[in-house]
């Protein structure tokens, strides 16, 4: 075999190439004339250095739990509301985001932690009223890897790529974009939401995936067991991928344990959390151990669409959706087409475990999928035990 000259190697390593889902945008195509310009992502040339203190656990309000369960006042400002899928997603017709009111904005947070992700239209809504209403929800969040926008907003997170940054299927696999956002905080995020500014005609879908769907989908005593567990979460290889590029990171990484399984304080209900983004290892366990129920949960997450909604995003959609309980990834089909999107993500509680929960409040969580099914008067029995049975497949 023969061996590189050591200008060809220095070229190699050069020309190394970074998981999009790890590495910043750090250029653009160069357009000023651009409408959206100052919220492109800025860059350390724009930008001094900045450095943010490590995050402590902040005090944050479940609005979900102050709302109208029946969500009377939002549901009667709205012109249509249409349910995408059984286990997630809902599109809500007729409603400006600028113009809801404070129990509207409860209702609306309970929707989110029921439904997983709502989707809206044609919503005029600025980036600084898009702010505000994050923070009905929770502190913001200001993260630590990604540019500042130009404007110098650092709540803001800025989702942009056009034709001068085209992704290398050598960096990644698709379903290792499938991600929570930030998960490795102590606190991750709420009600996220994400407007896009501009798009491509066709392509830049986003899809998020059930955790709730998930663990309901898993047997009986496969779920008891992952009630137990608990998994690292990381920063570090965004962290790593930040300076790679050459950036200042503007705050230290850290790792932190999550419960696999943790209950959604408005809902009370179960919900798988683990991502191949960020979650590394589960704790306590063999390391061949982990990997395979870190590798079946993950595709399970990725591959199974009964769990996923897939949503087409137009100029002025807008989607908020709960970090708690959905995973979710981005399509990157759309090269050379722009697609800029800016986002404003709330921290959300201190994920809490069954035992946690049920000790904390002194209710009992809850499986969604049979929580759904008693409210249309099905009772089905989950066998603990017992051989499966063969069945067709009819379609």
């Amino acid at each position: 075999m023969a061996l590189q000259a050591p200008e060809e190697a220095q070229q190699k390593a050069d020309e190394q190439v970074f998981n999009p889902f790890y590495s910043p945008s750090i250029k653009d195509d160069g357009d000023d004339t651009y409408k959206f310009s100052d919220y492109k992502a800025g860059h350390l040339p724009i930008f001094p250095k900045l450095t943010w203190e490590t995050l402590t656990e902040i005090q944050v309000t479940e609005r979900g739990l102050l709302a109208d369960p029946s969500k009377q006042s939002l549901f009667s400002a709205a012109k249509k509301i249409r349910h995408l899928t059984p286990a997630i997603g809902t599109e809500i017709l007729g409603i400006d985001l600028r113009q809801l009111s404070d129990s509207q904005k409860d209702e609306l947070a309970l929707l989110i932690a029921e439904r997983g992700v709502v989707f809206f239209r044609d919503q005029e809504i600025d980036i600084h009223q898009q702010l505000d209403l994050a923070r009905h929800f929770g502190p913001l969040h200001k993260h630590a890897t990604t540019p500042i926008p130009k404007n110098g907003l650092e709540e803001v997170h800025v989702v942009y790529n056009d034709a001068s940054r085209r992704p290398d299927t050598e960096a990644f696999s698709k379903l290792e974009l499938w991600h929570t956002d930030v998960s490795y905080e102590i606190q991750p995020p709420g009600a996220t939401s994400l407007r896009l500014l501009t798009g491509p005609e066709v392509g830049g879908d986003t899809l998020w995936s059930s955790g709730y769907a998930l663990y309901s989908s898993l047997s009986p005593g496969f779920q008891t067991y992952l009630e137990g567990l608990t998994a690292l979460h990381s920063a570090v290889a965004q962290a790593e991928g930040s300076r790679a590029a050459g950036l200042h990171v503007r705050r230290q990484e850290i790792e932190t344990v999550h419960p696999v399984v943790r209950v959604h304080p408005a809902t009370g209900w179960k919900s798988v959390y683990v991502n191949p983004g960020f979650t590394r290892r589960i704790i306590g366990v063999p390391k061949a151990e982990s990997d395979n129920i870190l590798s079946f949960l993950f595709r399970q997450i990725g591959e199974n669409p009964d769990f996923q909604v897939r949503f087409k995003w137009e100029v002025n959609s807008v989607a908020i959706w709960d970090n708690r309980i959905v995973t979710h990834s981005a399509t990157f089909d759309f090269w050379p087409a722009t697609r800029h999107a800016l986002r404003a993500t709330p921290h959300g509680e201190k994920p809490i475990s069954v035992t946690e929960y049920e000790r904390e409040t002194g209710k009992q969580a809850k499986d969604r999928q049979l929580v759904i099914w008693e409210q249309q008067g099905i009772k089905v029995e989950r066998k603990v035990n017992g051989a499966s049975k063969k069945r067709g497949y009819n379609d």
